[in-house]
């Protein structure tokens, strides 16, 4: 795993620790990437206190690797992308999270949260957050020279662009964002988020 010194963001940048609510929550918010789906799922479902924001992209995707709608429910609280002003974003408002994890995060919407663009749930998420100080974890999927995902019936070799380098070195510029790069540090800026807030995994998280 690379040193990336954006993960000391993961316990100073946001809400400071004495002001976190006691009913604050994680917003963890999908989109329509089917890479590292699966292990993002298994480390959101072990997170405590976390409810999830899905894109259309991401609901049309997720019955493609075998997750349903009605599962998901019955684990957690779920908010679904029905509105054009996104108004589940309105939780951000009312002090509800503490911390907005994008994972995985297409990179369509790593390219729309690095130029303001907030048209769906999760980039409007990640906009609201921004503005009210809360720390937004991304994971973006696209930071290899080649890249090889899993699609619903088979793996794929693709080969990002020299312009989703550049989005993700201009994302990585914006205060209250952490970006990560891999599975590994996506699990150690949720460590570190967590013993910031004095909070635990709710089941072991290996």
């Amino acid at each position: 795993m690379q040193d990336n010194v954006w993960l000391d963001s993961a316990e100073n940048t946001g809400s400071c620790k004495t002001t976190v609510g006691k009913q604050q929550r994680f917003a963890w918010a999908l989109t329509g990437s089917g890479h590292f789906l699966a292990e993002s799922v298994n480390l959101l479902e072990v997170l405590p206190n976390t409810d999830l924001f899905l894109s259309p992209a991401a609901e049309e995707v997720l019955p493609m690797y075998g997750y349903s709608l009605a599962a998901l429910r019955d684990k957690g609280k779920v908010f679904r992308d029905k509105t054009s002003s996104s108004v589940p974003v309105g939780t951000l408002y009312k002090n509800s999270y503490h911390t907005v994890i994008i994972a995985p995060a297409t990179s369509n919407t790593v390219a729309k949260c690095s130029f303001g663009i907030s048209d769906t749930l999760p980039t409007n998420m990640f906009a609201q957050a921004g503005k009210l100080g809360i720390l937004c974890i991304v994971f973006a999927c696209d930071t290899e020279p080649v890249v090889i995902t899993r699609a619903p019936k088979e793996w794929v070799e693709l080969k990002p662009r020299e312009v989703e380098f550049s989005n993700l070195e201009n994302l990585k510029s914006f205060k209250h964002c952490l970006v990560v790069e891999s599975l590994e540090d996506l699990k150690l800026a949720l460590e570190k988020r967590l013993t910031f807030l004095g909070l635990n995994w709710k089941k072991s998280c290996s």
